[in-house]
């Protein structure tokens, strides 16, 4: 009963945002005396509309890692530009060797998307999206790459904004 009082306050302080904890990794640093093992968090957090932010954590306890790496992702946050459900156009995300690439898709499709990239999509707040991973698909590199991606979209507003012009110049 007690441990549910305390974990009540900690739901109230996320402000309403959808974290996803993507992986946890146990690294092991050789030294003279042995090894130290620690743990390495990788979380993904957004608003739900717009917003993302990703983090690593690192510590000698899983909780630890992943309170480290929601604190960073917090801080670590971006704006993606959105139309309705789905991105404004095509975009490759490109990180190292990974790369996604993520289309927009009409009402009722779905995240079709695998693993680390439907966490990044469900946190951001995308509702419906195509997705194809090529490459890397080593978690961190994947949402690296997601997010790269989704900080290059832009919409036709925010185009025309940019070059002085109107949106019916821009459409031709």
């Amino acid at each position: 009963m007690a441990r549910e009082n305390n974990r009540a306050p900690r739901r109230a302080e996320d402000d309403g945002l959808v974290k996803k904890l993507i992986c946890v990794n146990r690294v092991t640093k050789v030294v003279k005396g042995g090894r130290n093992m620690r743990f390495a968090a990788l979380v993904v957090i957004g608003d739900g509309a717009g917003k993302i932010g990703y983090a690593m954590g690192k510590a000698n306890e899983v909780p630890e890692a992943i309170e480290k790496a929601t604190q960073r992702a917090k801080r670590s946050m971006v704006k993606v530009s959105i139309v309705g459900t789905t991105i404004p156009h095509e975009i490759i995300g490109n990180f190292n060797r990974g790369s996604i690439l993520m289309m927009p898709a009409s009402e009722g499709t779905g995240v079709i998307a695998g693993g680390p990239v439907r966490a990044v999509m469900e946190a951001v707040g995308i509702k419906n999206i195509r997705t194809k991973s090529h490459g890397s698909n080593n978690p961190i590199n994947m949402v690296k790459a997601a997010v790269e991606g989704l900080k290059g979209l832009r919409t036709i507003e925010e185009v025309a904004a940019v070059r002085g012009k109107t949106v019916e110049e821009i459409n031709g």
